[in-house]
């Protein structure tokens, strides 16, 4: 008789067969999450995400079934929500409704998966603020995300969206859009009233034109518009006020952008069809910094390239420019000149091969233009002082400039010359004053502008109160250690520079300006800053303190919530350590934030 009972059905292949089971999450993983908030399943080679991890605040762990003794730190019943659930890395093809029951969320990653669609209950997430899907297969942005009301990142580059719901614009909270990468052709006006958005990538796409609502995203900082298929851009886009970068390389735009947006400072516009810069288009980038124009069509620079005052690298790379207008050696900030690929005519190769310097230099000696002419001058003669008058700057740019001539003593020549006119911007930096010149009172209704920076200031005169107007002063590199009192009048003072000076601590004087948004106090001297009164300056975006003598940063100044930069590095403080100040300014405010006295 057979050893093995027969009685019963019998499953001949049951050895063989493994039962699917759920993938396996270490016990020590759920029980830290439990207590931090935190969950990092990135990288597992997950192909779903197991059901203890959306019910991880829902059941009880199983030791809570057990008759055990709970120490501090294992009550279960007292650890914290999920906050944070990173599923990265993996190969999700799917994300289950269950995941409503993590309602806590704030920060969800599902980057670089195999999602072709999301659950309509990810819309019941209503603390989620940041949501990565980029590097995923989806063709359509469910509308069930646009109720996510506090979303402030939302990631979706390299996926296959075609278009995007109008529904976009309920997002009225968002600060960073990516959409790079994707098959979009068209935009949904409601992009508009994303206004607190202000990094805009929608680089990568099939995007012949933007539409004109994108111009009311004043809060819009960056927008990335590369590689795409653009034949103009709307000229409403000067309306976005703090619009600092705008990248529209790769398209085929045949013209320079005509945007007087006042704050734009760089504006790449390489690769493209461009074949001509005209004056009124030059004159639009009254503020540019940088401008790159590489592999283009340009034949020839207009004289008023003098017009890019504020220009300090200009990008030429690969055009067809057979000769250079002598004015560019006129430009008082440009550092870097890129020409390279350019069929150059009348220059010396080995001259292109010295650097920028000597090109300038050269062309500088190429101008023949006569020099300008004091009016009301009743001599037939030009006065060796007055050589060096620019009439154009000062009628054309409204710039009173006397820049880099170590001079003691700004000449009366050049008041002369700029009397009974308008100037709003006067540059007398890199010299040897040791005083503010008096008559820049008669433009005191004018100056909007004013660089003292790189002269031996040791203190700053009461009188430029009276430039009312004034909303940026640059006294860099100077023997200051304090301010006057009277800069408080100074009601629409936005930013004041005050690098490489002798401060010891931070200018009471400046508590006491609302206006202003951007501090720079670096390299001097200073120990302490109050915060108390430092959260009243409501407008301050970027304060630099760093290489100063601060021993401790005061936490409270985590409460100042509209610095969007704060730079402290080269302090002696210990903390916070180096590895949080790497993370950036928010990350350094949140951890000034946790060590405030409850």
């Amino acid at each position: 008789m057979s050893r093995f009972k027969r009685g019963g059905k019998v499953d001949s292949l049951a050895g063989f067969r493994t039962e699917k089971e759920e993938p396996a999450i270490l016990c020590g993983l759920l029980m830290a999450a439990r207590k931090s908030g935190h969950l990092n399943l990135c990288g597992r080679g997950l192909t779903e995400v197991p059901q203890n991890v959306y019910r991880l605040n829902v059941d009880m762990p199983e030791k809570a079934n057990q008759n055990l003794t709970f120490s501090a730190s294992d009550r279960w019943w007292e650890q914290t929500d999920l906050t944070k659930l990173l599923l990265a890395s993996n190969r999700l093809m799917a994300l289950s409704d269950d995941i409503k029951l993590l309602p806590a969320l704030v920060t969800l990653d599902l980057h670089d998966n195999q999602l072709s669609g999301l659950p309509s209950a990810l819309g019941e997430l209503e603390q989620l603020q940041q949501l990565r899907l980029s590097q995923n297969q989806l063709s359509v942005l469910p509308v069930v995300l646009c109720s996510l009301r506090n979303l402030r990142s939302l990631t979706l580059q390299k996926n296959l969206l075609e278009s995007l719901p109008e529904e976009l614009g309920q997002l009225d909270n968002l600060t960073d859009l990516e959409l790079s990468s994707n098959h979009l052709k068209s935009l949904p006006s409601s992009l508009g009233r994303l206004t607190y958005l202000q990094k805009l990538d929608l680089s990568h796409n099939l995007l012949t034109s933007l539409p004109d609502s994108v111009a009311q995203l004043t809060s819009l900082k960056l927008l990335d518009c590369r590689n795409n298929q653009l034949t103009c851009v709307p000229a409403n886009l000067s309306e976005m006020v703090n619009l600092e970068q705008l990248f529209l390389r790769h398209n085929k735009l045949r013209s320079l952008p005509k945007i007087p947006a006042p704050n734009l400072k760089e504006l790449y516009v390489g690769n493209n069809q461009i074949e001509q810069l005209e004056v009124e288009q030059l004159a639009s980038l009254a503020f540019i910094s940088l401008l790159e124009l590489r592999d283009n069509k340009i034949k020839a620079l207009p004289d008023q390239i003098t017009l890019l005052s504020t220009l300090t690298r200009l990008d030429l790379t690969n055009n067809d420019l057979s000769t250079l207008p002598a004015s560019l050696s006129l430009l008082p900030n440009l550092k870097m000149l890129l020409l390279d690929g350019n069929p150059l005519r009348g220059i010396r190769r080995d001259l292109l091969t010295k650097g920028t310097n000597e090109l300038l230099k050269y062309l500088r000696g190429r101008i023949k233009e006569e020099p300008g002419k004091v009016e009301e001058c009743t001599t037939s003669m030009t006065l060796p002082s007055q050589a060096w008058v620019n009439l154009h700057n000062v009628k054309m740019l409204k710039t009173l400039e006397y820049s880099a001539k170590q001079a003691e003593s700004i000449p009366d020549e050049l008041f002369n010359a700029a009397e009974g006119k308008i100037v709003s911007t006067v540059n007398f930096s890199k010299n040897q004053l040791t005083s503010l010149p008096v008559r820049l009172v008669a433009f005191q209704s004018s100056v909007t502008e004013l660089n003292l920076g790189f002269n031996r200031l040791t203190c700053c005169a009461p009188e430029i109160c009276e430039l009312s107007q004034l909303t940026h002063l640059d006294l860099r590199n100077n023997q200051l250690s304090d301010l006057p009192c009277e800069l408080g009048s100074l009601s629409k003072l936005h930013s004041v520079i005050l690098n490489y000076n002798r401060f010891k601590c931070f200018p009471d004087v400046l508590y006491q300006i609302v206006s202003l948004e951007v501090v720079l106090l670096g390299n001097n001297q200073v120990g302490g800053v109050d915060p108390g009164r430092l959260i009243r300056l409501v407008n301050l975006s970027t304060l630099d303190l760093s290489n100063n003598d601060l021993l401790n940063v005061p936490p409270e100044l985590g409460l100042c919530t509209t610095l969007r930069c704060l730079t402290l590095e080269g302090n002696p403080f210990r903390v916070p350590r180096a590895a949080i100040m790497a993370k950036g300014t928010d990350a350094v405010m949140e951890y000034l934030r946790g060590r405030i006295p409850s």
